[in-house]
């Protein structure tokens, strides 16, 4: 069974971020609602008051509708909402309209009056705060439809009866109030793509990291066969040509370039099991830089040189596939590295923050260890070699930690601290 709040624990920022300004949207309709239909029980009869609730409810129902198609397409989810823009105007102007005829030709007294100019102004106000999301170029155009709407407001007052005056100050209300949901509509989208456009980025960031990373796996791997490719080629080379004279050195050059052979079939089974020798120090430093590209703070602290090599090698490879899965995995902000000696035995923490439900390092625990490795599976198996184990799983709430523990042997020389 899920926990309460589990859909929520389970989204990443951007998608949190949304979900907030969505509901931001939404959360507009219930205060047009709250603020200005309900609101009127307390100045109007019962039955004025509930045809301004309802021409209320309406146009905000309208409003969160167009507002969502809308945020879909500032998004590039859907094509732009034409329709559903000009449905809202409509029924904006309509209601605004019906609400000022409510004005001159409804019950007379100035708290009626008062109840409808507000239904007048508001529905326009909330109308063109979500209009805006609609709007291309919206620095020029918001604000061109602002002030449209106003001067259209305050024509459509003058026209149906209010004093010049009066109808100016409806203006200029609408104008303030219109502009501040406009332009609070219009900053809550370039947030939200804004959040968006970093998280791509940080993935772009992440992406690249992991292809440096097999760069220099490839570097290595030229490393190692580069010269050897080339010597057998010369061996092979002068061992026709010997031959070819009837020289009995051919033979000698021939088995040279068979142990070559030999010698580069072990050494690439060596780099691609992982099983070269590793200095543990140059791995903690290839971490931090391949965490840094990727946004990360990684803190790298404690004790490196002098263990023996085979510890380096075990661990090292621990650093590799712990970054690797921080990588690929969550949504971290901070990793922590820890190396220190403890009773004999040498422990190196991995510890991450921004975990998600469902996923994180832990989903590589059961990983086949296959040929090579991989996966926390394959950890256990090269640290079984020099009698080392691991542990990994969450310790706190969104915080994953692997911990790899190898004995020491006695009389191991005194260690130094690593660079930060």
């Amino acid at each position: 069974m899920r926990r309460p709040g589990g859909w929520w624990r389970r989204k990443n920022t951007p998608e949190k971020v949304e979900t907030y300004t969505r509901w931001s949207f939404h959360f507009f309709g219930v205060c047009e609602i709250g603020g200005i239909g309900l609101s009127t029980y307390g100045q109007v009869g019962p039955g004025l008051a509930t045809v301004l609730s309802l021409m209320v409810v309406v146009h905000a129902a309208v409003c969160m509708a167009t507002a969502s198609r809308a945020l879909d397409w500032t998004l590039g989810r859907r094509p732009w909402p034409a329709r559903r823009l000009w449905t809202l105007g409509a029924v904006t102007a309509l209601l605004a309209i019906a609400a000022m005829a409510l004005v001159e030709h409804g019950p007379r007294g100035s708290e009626a009056d008062s109840a409808a100019l507000g239904v007048f102004v508001g529905v326009q106000g909330f109308g063109v705060g979500v209009l805006a999301l609609g709007v291309h170029d919206r620095r020029r155009r918001v604000m061109g439809l602002v002030v449209g709407f106003s001067a259209g407001a305050g024509l459509v007052a003058f026209a149906l009866g209010l004093s010049w005056l009066a109808a100016l100050i409806t203006a200029c209300a609408l104008v303030v109030g219109g502009a501040f949901l406009a332009f609070t509509a219009v900053f809550s989208v370039w947030l939200l793509k804004a959040v968006y456009a970093l998280d791509e980025a940080r993935e772009t960031r992440a992406r690249l990291a992991v292809a440096e990373e097999r760069l220099r796996f490839g570097r290595d791997l030229h490393d190692v066969m580069g010269r050897n490719l080339a010597v057998i080629a010369l061996k092979s080379e002068l061992a026709v040509q010997l031959s070819r004279r009837g020289r009995p050195e051919a033979v000698e050059q021939m088995i040279e370039a068979q142990r070559i052979a030999q010698e580069s079939q072990r050494e690439v089974r060596d780099v691609v099991r992982g099983y070269r020798e590793v200095d543990l120090e140059v791995e903690l430093a290839g971490a931090r830089g391949v965490l840094s590209a990727a946004g990360i703070v990684a803190e790298v602290t404690g004790e490196t040189s002098g263990l023996p090599a085979e510890v380096q090698s075990a661990l090292g490879w621990v650093v590799r596939e712990a970054t690797t899965n921080v990588l690929r995995h969550g949504d971290a902000k901070r990793v922590a590295v820890a190396v220190r000696k403890s009773e004999g035995r040498v422990v190196l923490t991995v510890e991450n923050d921004g975990v998600l439900d469902g996923t994180g390092p832990s989903a590589d625990a059961d990983a086949p260890a296959g040929a090579g490795g991989s996966g926390l599976a394959g950890l256990r198996e090269r640290l079984s070699v020099v009698d080392g184990t691991l542990e990994a799983g969450t310790v706190r709430k969104g915080v994953f930690r692997v911990t790899a523990e190898v004995p020491l042997p006695p009389h191991t020389p005194a260690t130094r601290e690593v660079a930060p």
